[in-house]
């Protein structure tokens, strides 16, 4: 059964994790994502979880560390500057490997920046972001409804793969209200038995949980088998969605709240008769390279749009693999492209 309420990005965030059966919350306050800390210390405690505002966004993720080796299902949560202090802990994450969930409601940068929306966190997100050889799944919901899918959804794919996984968002779709569809029965159905969990020794062998691996080759070893599980996780988790792809012209590839805006831009150029589609990657990692290259075989141009200074660009990039023209158009600090300016990009390259 369902019911429909209106809410905001960071709020469906939330609401997404408690029906994941998320148990444990441990973040701290950063605007432009408060309105999530604020959702889960409120909803936690009503099914009998815990909330903890942490003294600092490292101490947040270490909390989330020891709750997930217990066997909870755990999240965090923070924008561009928090999430950057949490690296440190989301490598030990993978390389332990522990599922998690993290959010981050990306806003302006480099730096403080500022809080409105941004996109400029993509590299720190698809390409590890921490130290090591590591990699997380990453989710980039475009609506409100699709927060609440992507948070429960990342809670499945990180027990499934024993890996953290991250929701892409931004300030702009954190703050947007939109109506959503919310599940309210088989609340937290989905958890599963996790026997690898630190649950005390007592009548069994014990288990260990570590990242510090110290023995010839030992952790050459670990590596080669975590490489392995990322490439079953892109053979298998890659999610994207196309539009008016089959005889375009021009694809235009875009992600998160650009792709809503992109998608009317591009609305706006086929009633001018310019054929042009959209392709908009729903895992950023894995990264829908294959979706790409097969639309390069017939599409004449690409273009690209973010609010960064074009950093998906290199992965379209090296999708296509040469064979077509790759465009861009950005925005950058909090800066966010219209649909005239995506439609007069798109009528430039025509």
């Amino acid at each position: 059964m369902t019911k429909k309420i209106l809410m905001c990005g960071n709020d469906a965030c939330g609401e997404g994790a408690i029906l994941a059966g998320c148990t444990f919350y441990a973040g701290y306050p950063i605007t432009p994502q408060n309105e999530i800390t604020a959702y889960m210390s409120i909803r936690l405690p009503e099914i009998g979880g815990t909330f903890l505002q942490a003294e600092s966004e490292v101490a947040a993720i270490n909390m989330v560390f020891g709750a997930s080796a217990a066997g909870a299902r755990a999240m965090t949560s923070s924008s561009s500057p928090g999430i950057s202090l949490k690296q440190e802990g989301i490598s030990y994450l993978a390389g332990c490997e522990l599922p998690a969930v993290i959010i981050n409601v990306q806003r302006g940068g480099p730096g403080l920046g500022n809080i409105a929306a941004s996109q400029a966190d993509y590299f720190q997100a698809v390409k590890g972001g921490g130290h090591g050889d590591y990699r997380m799944i990453v989710l980039a919901p475009s609506s409100v409804q699709e927060c609440m899918d992507h948070t429960s959804l990342a809670f499945d794919l990180a027990d499934k793969y024993r890996n953290p996984a991250l929701v892409l968002g931004d300030g702009l779709l954190g703050q947007m209200m939109e109506p959503v569809n919310i599940r309210v029965t088989g609340l937290g159905s989905r958890v599963t038995e996790k026997p690898w969990t630190l649950t005390g020794c007592k009548g069994r062998q014990p288990r260990f949980i570590r990242s510090l691996i110290l023995g010839d080759g030992e952790l050459e070893e670990h590596n080669r088998k975590l490489q392995k599980k990322y490439g079953e996780i892109k053979m298998a988790e890659v999610r994207v969605e196309t539009l008016h792809t089959k005889d375009c012209d021009i694809a235009v590839v875009a992600y998160g709240s650009v792709a809503r805006i992109a998608k009317a831009g591009l609305e706006m150029a086929r009633t001018r008769g310019i054929k042009v589609g959209l392709i908009r990657p729903i895992t950023v990692w894995p990264f829908p390279s294959e979706a790409i290259a097969d639309i390069a075989s017939r599409a004449k141009k690409f273009l690209v749009i973010e609010m960064s200074a074009g950093q998906m660009v290199e992965d379209v990039c090296l999708a296509v693999n040469g064979k077509k023209e790759v465009d861009f158009y950005g925005r950058m600090g909090g800066g966010i492209p219209t649909e005239e300016e995506i439609l007069a990009k798109i009528e430039a390259l025509a």
